[in-house]
């Protein structure tokens, strides 16, 4: 009986990692300060050694929020530093 063999996996060209943009880093600056919002919600809610899956729906709805109102103060922040355009909708949304 021949022995089996690994399946060989199809080798394409080697990619090279571009730089993040800005906007890549501007993304991962808003996740990190997503998380940590999250990360306060829970602490503050304590019972951190109870599993995520026995989180409420209003629990979850909660660390959206939160997570959301950060990305909204941040983005603010960021349109007002730009000087974005009065005319763009979302300036005008996020900076009145």
């Amino acid at each position: 009986m021949a022995e089996a063999q690994p399946a060989r996996q199809a080798r394409g060209p080697k990619t090279q990692r571009r730089p993040p943009s800005e906007a890549d880093q501007w993304q991962a600056h808003v996740t990190r300060e997503a998380a940590l919002e999250i990360g306060k919600w829970l602490e503050a809610r304590g019972r951190l050694h109870q599993p995520v899956a026995s989180l409420s729906l209003g629990d979850l709805e909660a660390m959206a929020s939160n997570a959301i109102s950060r990305w909204i103060v941040l983005q603010s922040e960021r349109l007002h530093r730009e000087d974005w355009p009065q005319e763009d909708p979302i300036a005008t949304l996020l900076l009145g």
